[in-house]
């Protein structure tokens, strides 16, 4: 038994001399393999750094300079989209007092609707002197990017696409969409031929 033991701790000994050797012989060659770099290799990788470094700044810089032009150009975006409701609010006091039977017959009704004008002029004055106009559309062809569509008047003089009524108008901040304009848009029919075979038959009938 005891020399049993004595091998056993004979193979263990020689396993843990193995093992330390192996490990110093893996230090051994990481050292090799991180030797010292030269002069010329080090200035190199600082180079490298440094470019890399500079190349982020800038990227911050253009993206800090952009934010900074959108803040500007576009920062009372959400102020003049909310400004469109009173001019929406005004055009329809306009359009209920014109309604009003009552007050058309009343002398006030002209001063009311010229001072309601005045002041609709004034907003847009306002808006355009910031850079916010409105959109064109009775007569101009449908354009998705400006317009969205809401009905279909059928109409045999235009041509499908043509804006013939704005119920809402639209505005632009410069190069960007504040709102789409409502419109109603031309829908062509088929001048009927009053010599058709279909109007032929119904003046038959009816002689």
């Amino acid at each position: 038994m005891e020399k049993e033991k004595s091998q056993v701790e004979a193979n263990s000994s020689d396993q843990e001399v193995a093992e330390e050797a192996s490990q110093d012989e893996t230090v051994k060659n990481d050292k090799q393999n991180t030797k010292e770099k030269t002069p010329e290799e080090k200035i190199t990788e600082l180079e490298e750094k440094i470019v890399r470094q500079y190349a982020e700044m800038e990227n911050q810089r253009r993206r800090y300079d952009k934010e900074k032009e959108d803040a500007f150009e576009y920062g009372g975006f959400s102020f003049a989209k909310e400004t469109l409701n009173l001019i929406d609010n005004l055009e329809r006091s306009k359009a209920t007092i014109e309604k009003d039977e009552s007050l058309k017959n009343s002398e006030a009704f002209e001063k009311i609707i010229n001072h309601l004008d005045i002041i609709y002029k004034d907003m847009i004055s306002i808006l355009k002197r910031n850079n916010i106009h409105p959109i064109e559309t009775i007569g101009k062809k449908l354009d998705p990017n400006l317009h969205q569509a809401m009905m279909e008047i059928e109409d045999e003089t235009k041509e499908n696409g043509i804006i013939l009524q704005e119920i809402q108008k639209g505005f632009i901040m410069k190069d960007r969409l504040l709102r789409p304009s409502l419109v109603g848009v031309s829908k062509k029919i088929d001048k009927k031929d009053p010599n058709s075979a279909e109007n032929k038959e119904k003046n038959t009938e009816k002689n």
